[in-house]
């Protein structure tokens, strides 16, 4: 994963110490950390990182409409019925793993069915959603905001964070969260810290008439190695058992599946258009997101930020973060299927992550990137979002044309679109307006 600090996320990553000082440099905001240094990190877990176009060296890409037995996809119907099941199936098989449907116990408890808020410019609304049977078992919390003046269900963006609700917002009605912290102990969470960068932005998208949404996604799993054991993924481990097979989920997949559940209840709160649902998440949750929206093509909007490899970025671009660097031991391989790590310094493999992005098609998807997060590799995610338009345009629906890099702060592309800001890897204030746009033209002006 690209270095994680991120505008509504840094000190979830502080807290459960995931990051090694040397990358702290990419921060967008400020935080409570050590003093930044001015380079990337040229080594990380022990191997080299590249940040040169020079030595990203040469590779042709695998073409998202031919089938696996090299006839051209020339139709929506063998796209659908045949190339799309090809591909989600693969990076379910070899990045993600395979996770279980939904669960039989799935319960809902909405504990705050609607109190004013933000000067009654919203209603809030809160809710428990109980993985299982056990009341004590694993279960996230929803925390949501409505448009006050809605007369009829309304769209909605479900943001995954690192925190918990109750650090994100100045909001007292916010049941108080719990955190995971470095030593792996469930604390309480932080009270919300109003000069802090820790921040659920909502009014953007309620002044469109947008409702926000809020999941921590330490709710779902937690985020370190031996996460398992307290996550949603315990409830599938059998006597004795500690690990899963090779292609089955890892915590990726684990966050993925408490979203999927998370529209469940959305599509029994008739307040909620649950055929207009979006999704937001930055970092490693971007590749969440980005793998949520191919996976359950229930939500009708995705909009990555900085997912980088392992994300959208090309896995063939040796540039910043390689697979290499995300499974190594001390690193990230908890976060993916076991057999991810067979990718490693591969430029053969028969998917990349353009692929990934089509399966998304033809729903609007808004990859955005830093021009300074050159650890994510802002290049390798544009080229990713061209090499995938065509399957875009095969289902009549516009992407991002090939040419150069767009400057920071243009946006290219219609259905499928790239955005880059000026600065690093995050989320930072402005770009909220533009992903308000962005859900406003998918949603609202083309109904």
């Amino acid at each position: 994963m690209k270095p994680a600090f991120f505008f509504s996320a840094i000190l979830g990553i502080v807290a459960i110490g995931l990051l090694p000082n040397a990358l702290l440099a990419q921060s967008q905001t400020p935080a409570p950390a050590p003093a930044p240094v001015t380079k990337p990190a040229r080594v990380v877990a022990g191997i080299p990182v590249n940040y040169s176009e020079d030595s990203v060296g040469t590779y042709t890409l695998p073409d998202p409409l031919a089938l696996g037995n090299g006839k051209k996809v020339t139709d929506a119907a063998t796209w659908s019925k045949q190339r799309r099941p090809e591909i989600r199936t693969w990076f379910e098989q070899n990045v993600y793993g395979r996770a279980p449907g939904k669960p039989r116990n799935l319960r809902f408890e909405v504990f705050d069915k609607g109190t004013p808020a933000f000067n009654g410019k919203a209603m809030r609304k809160q809710v428990t959603v109980y993985f299982s049977e056990r009341n004590d078992g694993p279960k996230m919390d929803l925390l949501v905001y409505l448009p006050a003046n809605a007369t009829k269900p309304v769209p909605l963006l479900l943001n995954v964070n690192f925190m918990p609700n109750s650090s994100l917002i100045d909001d007292p009605g916010v049941r108080p969260g719990q955190l995971w912290n470095k030593e792996k102990q469930k604390v309480p969470a932080p009270a919300y810290n109003p000069s802090g960068p820790m921040k659920l932005t909502v009014e953007p998208f309620l002044d469109k008439g947008i409702a926000v949404a809020s999941v921590y996604y330490g709710d779902i799993e937690p985020d370190f190695d031996g996460g398992v054991k307290y996550g949603v993924r315990s409830l599938y481990l059998k006597a004795g058992q500690e690990k899963f097979a090779p292609d089955e989920w890892g915590a990726v997949a684990a966050w993925s599946w408490g979203l999927s559940r998370a529209l469940d209840y959305f599509e029994t709160d008739k307040a909620v258009d649950s055929k207009h649902v979006a999704l937001l998440g930055a970092s490693r949750l971007g590749k969440t997101v980005l793998w949520t929206g191919a996976n359950d093509p229930r939500f009708a909007l995705v909009i990555a930020s900085v997912s980088g490899e392992g994300g959208a970025a090309l896995a063939r671009r040796n540039y910043g973060e390689t697979i290499a660097h995300l499974v190594a031991p001390t690193r990230y391989p908890y976060q993916f299927c076991q057999n991810y790590q067979r990718l490693a310094n591969r430029t053969d493999a028969p998917m990349d992550s353009h692929m990934l992005v089509a399966l998304v098609a033809p729903r609007p998807l808004l990859l955005q990137t830093g021009n300074t997060d050159y650890w994510s590799d802002p290049k390798g995610e544009f080229l990713s979002a061209v090499a995938a338009t065509p399957v875009y345009n095969l289902l009549g629906r516009q992407g991002v044309p090939a040419g150069p890099m767009p400057a920071p702060g243009q946006l290219v592309g219609q259905t499928l679109s790239y955005y880059m800001h000026e600065g690093g890897h995050g989320i930072i204030l402005s770009d909220y307006q533009v992903f308000a746009e962005f859900l406003r033209v998918n949603f609202l002006q083309s109904k």
